[in-house]
């Protein structure tokens, strides 16, 4: 999984052709932590980019994209946000999240 920072977000998220899934996470937070290995699955088992931003070290991104808690996953395809889902959820709620936008 690809960590990105403010400085190569436009070209790894919002230039992307693929789908992809962004995860606002801290390494502090247990939820976080927990949904880490379901995100690894995810990018073997899908055709799309899955990356992390440390909410921690990207302020600005988790300001700019309103995060109040974590974990916060985003999909962006083409550029724009389609979805987001907030907290740990299950991995089938993800498979079904993802699946409206392949």
């Amino acid at each position: 999984m690809l960590h990105i920072d403010e400085l190569t977000f436009e070209n790894e998220v919002l230039q992307s052709e693929k789908l992809v899934l962004v995860d606002f996470w801290a390494p502090w937070c247990g939820p976080c932590r927990m949904i880490g290995p379901i995100l690894e699955e995810i990018a073997k088992e899908f055709n799309l980019k899955v990356v992390q931003v440390n909410t921690d070290e990207n302020p600005n991104l988790a300001t700019f994209y309103g995060i109040r808690s974590i974990p916060t996953l985003m999909l962006f395809k083409k550029g724009q946000r389609v979805d987001t889902v907030i907290g740990a959820v299950p991995k089938s709620i993800l498979i079904h999240t993802i699946n409206k936008y392949l």
